[in-house]
């Protein structure tokens, strides 16, 4: 830890206003990041105000992914935009939502805890969302509390009285930070500040007062737009922040150090800390702006294309496979249900890699059984994931193994074979939410593999998200016709990864590696996966070996 003026810690809320979507959680970790490189023990959190205690049975077309953390809570996907930019694991104490807050209060008033009292928002609500503030401030120099929703949210009303009485409490040492919109209006051609004067002034009517404001805009703020801005929302000059559309998010952070965010947060502490070496940010901003290796085109087959949010982090780890190689990813999202439509699998020819995300229910699994098929006899570097390791097996029992009908026995109970079955701790459960197979575990890696080649190791721990594995009753048949298990559980019990030695790169993962990746150090399987790519797009004959480099 650096030496500051003071060993307590300092709080951050950010709030948004006017329109939601504005980039709360890119904001928040960007400030991190700059407090981080700084010297400071950075965490962040997000205060979700839905009533769901996490979002583990929302679909993702709704809400975008469930981020997965070590410890196994399924989470907002900002907490991953948290982890990659300041390259941290984050945990359950890193996400909280009204139902989560709700369900420890009503748990406390059923345990006698309140006896004699009325159980009220305030205090009882209000209280629990401060302690779960609070609860991270040890080891931690910073704390950044993103509050989800946009302020005049009726459900956000509780979060808000909760960071206003935390300021209130702890001082300065405690302050808010609210991004808002300034939008241009181009038959007038001009910027207009008024949203972000009522945005505030409602703020203001919850009893807080932001000192700085982030301003999301397309156009250029001058000098005066930033003075008119400080004068109606009493916020100084220097908290004004312009924040203009990037090319890349991880640009961002550089966009606020030029603006001295940083100074003006750790002035507003009373606090000094060296500067921070962006280095290594501006060259992952230079690769991904400027790549000097030409370009990787990969298809994402999957169900919920019709919503990027939904694979956010597969998103991002193949930028970051990128990043690694100097080359950009070009993704295209491919609705799974077109192919089953009469999009003919063949298109995949005009790309350089095939990858089959994570997701559940049957729809659209003929189509992603289709493309892997194409992808295995035409020699296309490919990549399944959770599902798509499932998909493979399925569509490989299928064509290669001769096992006809075969099928999850989550789509079709009536399979002759089930190549993938229910886990045998999933039989007797009967809820959903938080039940599956979640969070880290360990796995070993097969000697010999090119999976343990990529990761360089014979032992491996990875993050889940399952109820269904492959079926051990049918490792024999799949493994005679050719398809090697590339890692286990250390128990042996379960199939963690399989891969086709006779394939240029053809790996599946029944954990979700796009959860680890990050800018600065690309998961191994992304990074060797867009070499493949990169190798086929060079038109070289071994995407296999070249694909080890980084």
């Amino acid at each position: 830890m650096i030496p500051t003026q003071s060993d307590q810690t300092r709080y951050i809320f950010v709030t948004g206003g006017v329109v939601s979507s504005l980039g709360k959680g890119i904001a928040a970790a960007s400030l991190g990041v700059l407090l981080k490189e700084r010297g400071l023990r950075v965490t962040l959190q997000k205060l979700d105000p839905y009533i769901n205690v996490d979002p583990g049975t929302l679909s993702p077309l709704q809400h975008g992914e469930v981020f997965v953390t070590e410890d196994g809570a399924e989470t907002d996907l900002d907490l991953g935009h948290y982890e990659r930019f300041i390259d941290a694991s984050l945990s359950q104490e890193n996400n909280t939502t009204t139902g989560r807050i709700y369900r420890t209060v009503i748990d406390s008033e059923r345990r006698g805890d309140y006896l004699g009292r009325t159980v009220q928002v305030i205090p009882h609500i209000t209280d629990e969302i401060k302690r779960s503030v609070r609860v991270l401030g040890e080891g931690h120099d910073v704390v950044i509390s993103e509050v989800g929703g946009t302020v005049g949210d009726i459900e956000s009303l509780p979060f808000l009285e909760g960071i206003r009485q935390f300021r209130q409490e702890v001082g300065s040492r405690a302050l808010h930070v609210h991004l808002t919109l300034v939008p241009y209006i181009s038959a007038a051609g001009e910027l207009k500040t008024k949203p972000t004067q009522h945005s505030v002034r409602e703020l203001m009517q919850t009893g807080i007062q932001p000192a700085v404001l982030i301003c999301r805009t397309e156009h250029h703020l001058d000098e005066p737009i930033k003075a008119k801005i400080a004068g109606f929302t009493n916020v100084d000059p220097a908290g004004v922040i312009e924040a203009l559309d990037v090319e890349t998010i991880y640009e961002v952070p550089l966009e606020f150090r030029r603006q001295r965010l940083d100074d003006f947060v750790l002035s507003c502490f009373g606090m000094t800390a060296p500067a921070p070496d962006l280095t290594h940010w501006t060259r992952i901003v230079e690769r991904v702006k400027s790549p000097s290796r030409g370009a990787v085109k990969i298809a994402v087959v999957g169900k919920y294309t019709e919503l990027v949010d939904a694979y956010k982090s597969v998103e991002q780890a193949l930028i970051h496979g990128g990043i690694t190689h100097d080359v950009r990813v070009e993704i295209d999202w491919i609705g799974s249900e077109r192919i089953e439509e009469g999009l003919d699998p063949a298109f995949l020819a005009d790309y350089h890699g095939l990858l089959v995300p994570g997701g559940f229910g049957e729809r659209g699994i003929e189509g992603m059984i289709a493309a892997i098929r194409w992808a295995r006899e035409n020699d296309l570097p490919f990549l399944g994931i959770c599902l798509g390791l499932q998909c493979a097996v399925i569509e490989f029992a299928r064509n290669v193994a001769g096992l006809e009908g075969a099928h999850s026995f989550e789509f079709d109970k009536e399979s002759p074979h089930p190549v993938i079955c229910l886990m045998d701790e999933q039989r007797n459960i009967t809820t959903k939410g938080g039940t599956m197979r979640l969070g880290s575990y360990e796995a070993r890696l097969t000697a010999g593999s090119l999976s343990r080649e990529v990761f360089g190791s014979p032992e491996i721990t990875e993050r889940h998200r399952h109820r269904y594995e492959v079926n051990n009753d049918y490792r024999s048949a799949l493994k005679e016709k050719g398809m090697a298990f590339a890692a286990t559980s250390l128990d042996g019990k379960l199939v963690e990864m399989i891969e086709l030695p006779n394939h240029p790169w053809f790996i599946g993962s029944q954990a979700h590696p796009e959860l680890k990746s990050r800018p600065t150090r690309a998961h191994p399987l992304f990074a060797s996966f867009v070499g493949a790519g990169a190798v086929r797009a060079a038109g070289l004959d071994s995407p296999k070996t070249a694909a080890m480099g980084a």
